[in-house]
């Protein structure tokens, strides 16, 4: 790798110190698939990360989304690069790691020397089998295995998941999924432009998002309409071709719980040059297992003349219900999809069922915007969730379809933001039939959740009556470390329960634990599976801790404040303060405290807290809230965000960690826009670090964030919050950074180009760095230490005053 010798160089990849480069180059532990039944789980290997070649591969962007044209895929990144099953019996298991159940292996097939390049990995709901993709010089290969032979088994050489995944069927020993169908070539590129490129616009409004990777010439729709074009098939685990249907744009096929059904949508032209392919026209039918059309449950055309944060008035939300053989339900809207709209109730839910020679069947009108659905074992009770955007607010009904909709309990009316009184998600589990469903023992169901507080996250595990709605802790997490139900297993008992929980605390990593809880019992007693070492212990004496404090309004802000291992009482640091903004409708919601001081320190990737290792006080996920009236807040914007920085530094200073004469401010993507804002509207900080963000907000104008107003609607508004519009008051030095390739809906790089030129010509200090082949996160090896170097370079030269 080449390392510049300047830090005006353009040329090469820079490297930051050695401490760094060890830290973020250090192999991470495994990921852990846990099985349906609990009783085994695959444990994924993979590089920190990929080589900038990875990156650099042949990519088509189209109809937003990326494709790998020779993987027929979805473009990736990275890949995995080992799997190894190992059997959890908690009969056996004693914390011992000696006697703990071994893992095994699987010997996956490499084109030469390399590494396997695996892609996902999915197990069957009968826990016995899983399949796994590789990437080959020809395709994408599809394998399987089971847990007893552990060989994997060819089912496919070139299956295709650009657009459709891939299912198991409810016999949980065949699989449905696309391939690529043979003699398939792509459509040639124009040899010279075929004519102008044109649109035209006949009066409809259509507010649309700034997307990227869209349509732009006649030969990218051939070239999307080649990618899209595949062959569903049936096969069972051997790769045997049980069923084989016609090429068509399939974009998601899905099995009924009755394996005899197919819910199937397919896309269909003309395509749209301002939208993403989810928003093109598309048919939706019931088809047999054999692919021929049983039914049509709708025929939705371009996704045109939606309003900000509207929906289509088609059916939506259109899923089989996992408790009935073959019924479908869907959403329709009833006030036009238009949020804007009066309405005393938003949508109508319907019901269809086999043999869908039936007119749909109303179910329930409900007053807010339906989300979805939870469903019990018992075909007739359901949970719904809807969702009230001027409130923010989320509202759970358990309904019983045997009665009205006057009788449905309320089981969660709570705002989105009111971290503290979140009940937890209820538990599902898989059926035997592969669909999920609510864990329900008796007249019990089960609650998680992450168990928020002013002392931080301690999660917790709750039994919840459904009768009385009464709720009864099982179990909580201690103050001393960080640990999460991952998985109720499967039981008849209300009672006696087992589950597999992520155990982690500052300087041991997250491991499985196997737990188990009954009435005798008055703590749960606690049994280790995993064994993961700490894949950087040098950072373990790093000094962490929630501290909370007060905007001048009084509203209550917290941040995770880190110092050096090396840091003594008393001593003034340099001070990197890092931020995201939120949106909250009141101050209550806005001071609550998120996350954990318990939590494995760990640093990664282009992580901000690598300042912490050279000599940095930083004070990490830095609360700036942004309260008001969801139609209005932004009015504030700066103010806010002004008044919640300098309370952070204030704290910083009376605490008595930081100098005030030496502090910076940094972002990602919106924490970005926040950042230049910063720079531009405050004297806080001597220096800024503004990664992948959007700075000229009238090139968003039909919305940006959780903004509702049009450019048009707010134009004061848009320009006074662009800092790109204020780039003469940003005088003191803002390091500005971009992916070449970022696909994230308004931050273009074009964004950080134009806020980078408007800075130098009115004489501001600036740095523009743009990373080649990387998006809107920046993942490659050389991009990562590229990003250490120039990160840590900035704030020594402009923080520190380290030339």
């Amino acid at each position: 790798m080449t390392v510049s010798g300047s830090a005006a160089d353009a040329d090469g990849y820079k490297l930051p110190p050695q401490t760094v480069v060890d830290i973020v180059n250090a192999q991470p532990e495994p990921s852990v698939i846990v099985s349906p039944d609990g009783r085994g789980m695959l444990l994924v290997e993979f590089d920190a990360m990929p080589d900038i070649a990875d990156l650099a591969r042949p990519m088509d962007a189209l109809a937003g989304v990326r494709i790998d044209p020779l993987a027929n895929t979805q473009f990736r990144s990275s890949y995995r690069k080992g799997l190894s099953y190992q059997p959890i019996d908690p009969a056996t298991e004693n914390g011992d790691r000696k006697n703990a159940s071994p893992s095994i292996p699987l010997k996956i097939h490499a084109e030469g020397d390399a590494k396997p390049k695996i892609g996902f990995v999915k197990w069957s709901h009968n826990s016995q089998d899983f399949v796994f993709t590789v990437l080959t010089a020809s395709g994408t290969a599809l394998y399987c295995a089971d847990v007893d032979s552990l060989t994997p088994k060819l089912v496919h050489p070139r299956i295709s998941t650009v657009l459709n995944g891939l299912q198991w069927m409810p016999d949980g020993k065949h699989l449905i999924f696309s391939i690529v169908p043979e003699n398939h070539d792509p459509p040639p590129p124009p040899s010279s432009p075929i004519g102008p490129r044109i649109q035209e616009s006949s009066g409809d409004t259509s507010p649309t998002r700034t997307y990227q990777n869209l349509l732009k010439t006649p030969h990218d729709e051939d070239l999307f309409e080649f990618h899209a074009t595949t062959e569903i098939v049936i096969t069972n685990t051997s790769g045997d071709i049980l069923q084989r249907w016609p090429r068509d744009m399939y974009a998601d096929v899905s099995p009924a719980p009755d394996g005899d059904h197919m819910l199937v949508t397919r896309l269909k032209k003309p395509f749209s040059y301002l939208l993403t392919y989810q928003q093109f026209a598309m048919d939706v039918d019931v088809c047999s297992a054999a692919g021929d059309r049983i039914s049509s449950i709708a025929a939705i055309p371009v996704a045109n003349n939606i309003p900000i944060e509207g929906v289509r008035t088609q059916p939506r939300i259109i899923h089989w219900m996992s408790s009935r053989s073959a019924s479908l339900c869907y959403t329709t809207a009833l006030d036009g999809g238009d949020p804007n709209q009066a309405a005393d109730f938003r949508d109508q839910v319907w019901t269809t069922e086999a043999p869908f020679s039936a007119a749909p069947t109303p179910l329930m009108k409900v007053q807010h915007r339906h989300y979805g659905m939870s469903y019990f074992a018992d075909p007739s009770l359901m949970v719904t969730t809807e969702y009230d955007r001027d409130q923010r607010w989320i509202r759970n009904r358990l309904f019983d379809t045997d009665k009205s909709l006057i009788d449905s309990v309320l089981i969660v009316d709570r705002s989105i933001r009111d971290r503290y009184n979140d009940p937890g998600r209820v538990i599902q589990r898989c059926d035997s039939r592969g669909h999920y469903i609510v864990d329900r023992r008796d007249d019990i169901v089960f609650r998680a959740g992450a168990g928020a507080s002013e002392g931080g996250n301690r999660p917790f595990l709750d039994r919840q009556n459904l009768k009385t709605l009464q709720t009864d802790r099982i179990w909580q997490c201690d103050d001393q470390s960080l640990e999460a139900v991952v998985k109720l297993l499967p039981s008849d008992s209300a009672d006696h329960l087992t589950w597999l929980a992520s155990h982690q605390t500052p300087v041991s990593p997250p491991n499985l634990m196997f737990r188990t809880n009954s009435p005798a019992q008055t703590t749960s007693a606690a049994r280790p599976i995993t064994h993961f070492g700490d894949p950087t212990p040098q950072i373990r004496g790093i000094k962490k801790e929630i501290v909370t404090y007060q905007r001048s309004d009084g509203v209550q802000l917290s941040a995770t404040l880190h110092l050096p291992a090396d840091y003594q009482p008393g001593q003034r640091l340099p001070l990197l303060v890092w931020a995201y903004p939120q949106e909250f409708n009141d101050p209550s919601t806005a001071g609550q405290v998120s996350g954990s001081a318990q939590r494995f320190t760990r640093i990664g990737g282009i992580s901000h807290l690598t300042a912490v290792t050279q000599g940095y006080a930083v004070m990490d996920n830095a609360t700036m809230p942004v309260i008001g009236d969801p139609e209005t807040m932004n009015d504030t914007f700066i103010e806010q965000i002004v008044d919640a920085a300098q309370a952070a530094v204030d704290f910083a200073v009376q605490r008595g960690v930081a100098d005030r004469q030496r502090t910076a401010v940094g972002g990602h993507s919106y924490g970005a826009f926040m950042t230049a804002n910063l720079m531009a509207h405050s004297t806080i900080f001597q220096a800024g670090i503004a990664r992948s963000g959007a700075y000229n907000r009238t090139l968003t104008p039909f919305g940006f964030q959780s903004e509702r107003r049009s450019y048009w609607d707010a134009k004061h508004i848009y320009n006074s919050i662009s800092p790109f519009m204020s780039a003469d008051q940003i005088q003191r030095p803002l390091l500005i950074m971009h992916g070449e390739k970022d696909n994230n809906s308004g931050t273009f790089p074009l964004q950080s180009e134009r806020l980078y030129q408007a800075i130098k010509g009115n004489g501001g200090t600036a740095r523009l760095v743009v990373l080649p082949h990387e998006s809107h996160g920046y993942i490659a090896t050389q991009s990562v230490l590229h990003t250490q170097a120039e990160m840590i370079q900035w704030l020594d030269r402009h923080v520190k005053g380290i030339s």
